[in-house]
């Protein structure tokens, strides 16, 4: 085994978990889980039969990652925040058959507390502020608060808030890395090189 588990933590026979992956305490992953390399899962996780999770991705305590919920590389994952599988759920009327998939893409952040509605795509880099609820798609590199979430501007890769407007024609550059973004209509790209 090259990767750690707490004592207190579950790993259920099958579950995949990659190379220098740390399990830290109360954390319980499925039999049918998927876990690449140098993952963290902090305290109190859960970890679903139908999850997939990326590379070098951050999950603090708390957050429980239920079926159909799958994170590209890189993804945080800020304390107490919530994934759902089911958009209309009810105890006493069977669902399972009615899981949506919901996609994080490589490099998001997803803020403490913030709730992440089943169905949804947040685009790579895209940051969602703490206590903000995603019900609709998220386009890469933007910035997402409130209830119902929104965007209220854009961020680098870095972490940085970028000078844009929400749309139209425009170029910024991150204070931190000299990387260069480029807006045009409601989409951002960062430009090679």
């Amino acid at each position: 085994m090259d990767y750690q588990v707490h004592d207190s933590a579950i790993v259920d026979e099958g579950a995949q978990i990659g190379s220098g992956s740390r399990i830290w305490h109360f954390v319980h992953v499925c039999g049918g889980a998927r876990v690449g390399r140098n993952v963290s899962m902090g305290q109190n996780v859960f970890v679903g039969n139908k999850v997939t999770i990326g590379d070098d991705c951050k999950i603090q305590n708390n957050v429980s990652i239920y079926d159909n919920v799958h994170l590209e590389d890189g993804v945080f994952c800020g304390p107490s925040m919530v994934f759902t599988n089911v958009y209309n759920p009810r105890s006493f009327i069977q669902r399972k058959d009615e899981y949506r998939d919901t996609l994080i893409r490589t490099g998001a952040t997803l803020g403490a507390n913030c709730t992440i509605v089943c169905g949804v795509t947040v685009g790579a880099h895209a940051f969602v502020g703490a206590g903000a609820v995603v019900n609709k798609d998220v386009p890469a590199y933007a910035l997402v608060v409130g209830v119902p979430g929104r965007q209220i501007g854009w961020m680098s890769e870095f972490g940085a808030q970028l000078d844009l407007p929400l749309d139209g024609e425009g170029r910024a550059v991150c204070p931190h890395t000299g990387a260069v973004y480029v807006l045009r209509g409601k989409a951002l790209t960062k430009e090679a090189g």
